[in-house]
C-alpha cells in the first residue's frame, strides 16, 4: 500500500514543522496532484515518497521557521509551485505571488490554486524582469540562475527595505563575492543560514539580502548598465558556467533555457516572441540590445575568450537566450493528429534543425522528436530551423524501436516506392531514417522513395523529408 498522509504527518513533524489538520490535508492534495500531472509535465525528478516530503515540501517550508517572511512575496521561477505553495500552507497570513513562464506549469499551479482554494495567492504567467513594476515586499527563489542575475530580474518590483531570499546549494562564495562587488550600495546581507534538509544528507544554504534602494532608483539602473558594470572574465563565474551548459542537451534540459545566434534569427525572435527571451550576452561594447528590449533583458557582458566559447557558430554578434518549454510527452497509443504528423529521429542537430523548418512551412500537424533525436533547441537546430522551433508544436515521442507497427507511418527509405505515386492518407506519420543506417528493417516494407539520376544513390536525410513533405501539402491542396 503507498504511504498515505499519515506518512507525511510523520516526516514532517520529525522535521519539526506541524501543520493543522486543514493545512495537512491540503499539503496532501497538492502532493496527490504534483504525483497526477507529474508524468505529462514533467514538473519533478523527483519520485520516491520520502524524498518528495523532505526535499520539496520541508525544503519549502524551511524557510518561514528561519526568517520574517514579508508579504508580498514573490516566488521567482516557480515551477510547479516550489517553494511558495508549501510556503503558503505553512503560512496562511501571507501574500505569495507565483511568477512562472512556462506555460503548461502556469496551467499547473492555477488547477492546484483552484482545487486548494487557496485565498491571497496568485498566479503570474510570465517571466519577471527588470520591467515588472508592481511592488513586493520580498522575492524567494530556488532557481539556478546566478544571484546576481535575479538582482537584475527584481529591479523594478523589489521595494525599499525588501528581502532577497536565496535558496541555494552549499558552494555559492563566488555568486554572493560578485554580488558584494556589483550591488554593495544596493544590497545588505542580513542572513547566511548553512543547514541539512532533515533526515538527508543534502546540505542547504539560505541567503538573504536587504534592500537598500528604492525600486528603479537611477542609482541602481547606472550600477546594473552593463556598459559600466564590470566584464566577466573567469571560467569559473557561475553565470558563465551556467550559460556553457546549455550549448548541450543535458543543459538545455536542465535549465529550460538555450542560445540563439546569428543576427537574423535573434532579430526576428526578438520581434516575434519577445515573451521567450530573457538575457542578452554580449562581447563587443557596440551591441547592445534593440531599442524597446533592453528593459526587458538581463544583459551580461562577457570577455572575447569567454564569448568565443558560447559563440559556437562563430556569428561574431551578440547571443539571445530563450526560454524553453518543456515539450509534451507524446505515446503511439494516442495516434496521430490529422494531416502529416513528421516523427524526427536525426541525431544531427542541423537535420533536426532543417526538417523543423520545412514541416513549419508545409504546414505538418505536428513534430514528434524521437528518443535518438537530438535537441530542437540545440545552437545549431535554432539556427537550421530559423527560429521556426518556436512557431511549430513540438512533441516528444518514443524511441523509433518502439513505435507500433499498427500505426499508420509512410516510412522514407532509397529503396522505397516511387513518391509519384503515392496516395497520402488523412492522417499518418512520415517517418525518415536514421543518418547513415536509415530505417529499421521492419519498416522497409511500406517505405516511399524519391527517384534520383546522375549517379546518386541518395540525399541528405533532412533533404529527402522536405521533398516529401512538400508532395504532400501540394496534393492536400
Amino acid at each position: 500500500m503507498p504511504p498515505g498522509i499519515e506518512a507525511m504527518e510523520a516526516l514532517l513533524n520529525r522535521s519539526g514543522i506541524h501543520l493543522s489538520p486543514p493545512q495537512l490535508r491540503q499539503l496532501w492534495r497538492y502532493h496527490l496532484l504534483l504525483r497526477e500531472y507529474n508524468t505529462p509535465l514533467n514538473l519533478t525528478r523527483i519520485h520516491n515518497f520520502e524524498n518528495m516530503v523532505l526535499k520539496l515540501y520541508v525544503d519549502s517550508i524551511l524557510p518561514a521557521m528561519m526568517l520574517q517572511l514579508p508579504s508580498p512575496l514573490l516566488d521567482l521561477g516557480s515551477g510547479p509551485g516550489m517553494p511558495g505553495i508549501p510556503l503558503k500552507i505553512a503560512r496562511p497570513d501571507i501574500e505569495v505571488w507565483l511568477a512562472e513562464s512556462r506555460q503548461n506549469r502556469v496551467a499547473f499551479l492555477e488547477t492546484v490554486c483552484n482545487r486548494l482554494e487557496l485565498p491571497g495567492i496568485r498566479v503570474i504567467g510570465q517571466g519577471i524582469h527588470s520591467s515588472f513594476r508592481e511592488p513586493v515586499g520580498a522575492v524567494i527563489t530556488r532557481a539556478v540562475e546566478s544571484m546576481g542575475n535575479t538582482l537584475k530580474r527584481i529591479h523594478g518590483c523589489l521595494q525599499k527595505q525588501g528581502l532577497v531570499i536565496f535558496m541555494k546549494g552549499p558552494n555559492c562564495d563566488v555568486e554572493m563575492a560578485e554580488v558584494s562587488e556589483q550591488h554593495s550600495q544596493e544590497y545588505l546581507l542580513v542572513e547566511d543560514h548553512s543547514y541539512y534538509i532533515p533526515h538527508t544528507s543534502h546540505s542547504r544554504r539560505l541567503v538573504v539580502y536587504r534592500r537598500l534602494t528604492e525600486a528603479g532608483s537611477e542609482r541602481e539602473t547606472i550600477t546594473m548598465n552593463p556598459r559600466q558594470g564590470p566584464v566577466i572574465e573567469s571560467e569559473h563565474n557561475d553565470t558563465f558556467k551556467d550559460l556553457k551548459k546549455i550549448l548541450a542537451s543535458r543543459g538545455i534540459k536542465k535549465q529550460n533555457r538555450a542560445i540563439v545566434s546569428g543576427e537574423k534569427v535573434v532579430r526576428e525572435i526578438l520581434r516575434d516572441f519577445p515573451e521567450r527571451c530573457e538575457t542578452w550576452v554580449r562581447c563587443q561594447e557596440d551591441q547592445p540590445p534593440p531599442v524597446g528590449v533592453a528593459e526587458h533583458l538581463v544583459q551580461v557582458h562577457l570577455s572575447s575568450g569567454l564569448f568565443q566559447q558560447l559563440d559556437v557558430l562563430g556569428t561574431h554578434s551578440s547571443l539571445l537566450v530563450i526560454g524553453v518549454h518543456p515539450m509534451e510527452p507524446w505515446e503511439p497509443a494516442e495516434g496521430f493528429l490529422p494531416g502529416c504528423n513528421l516523427l524526427v529521429p536525426f541525431q544531427d542537430p542541423e537535420n533536426v534543425g532543417a526538417v523543423i523548418r520545412s514541416a513549419a512551412a508545409f504546414g505538418a500537424a505536428q513534430i514528434i522528436l524521437l528518443a535518438e533525436s537530438a535537441h530542437p533547441y540545440h545552437p545549431k537546430a535554432i539556427r537550421a530551423s530559423g527560429g521556426a522551433m518556436l512557431r511549430v508544436r513540438l512533441r516528444q515521442g518514443p524511441s523509433l524501436h518502439d513505435l507500433t507497427p499498427d500505426l499508420p507511418i509512410m516510412a522514407l527509405s532509397a529503396g522505397g516506392a516511387e513518391l509519384a505515386g503515392v496516395v497520402f492518407p488523412g492522417s499518418f506519420g512520415l517517418l525518415p531514417g536514421l543518418e547513415g543506417p536509415g530505417l529499421p528493417e521492419g519498416w522497409r516494407g511500406n517505405a516511399v522513395g524519391i527517384a534520383l539520376q546522375g549517379g546518386v544513390e541518395s540525399l541528405n536525410a533532412a533533404t529527402a523529408t522536405a521533398i516529401v513533405l512538400h508532395a504532400w501539402s501540394r496534393r492536400k491542396q
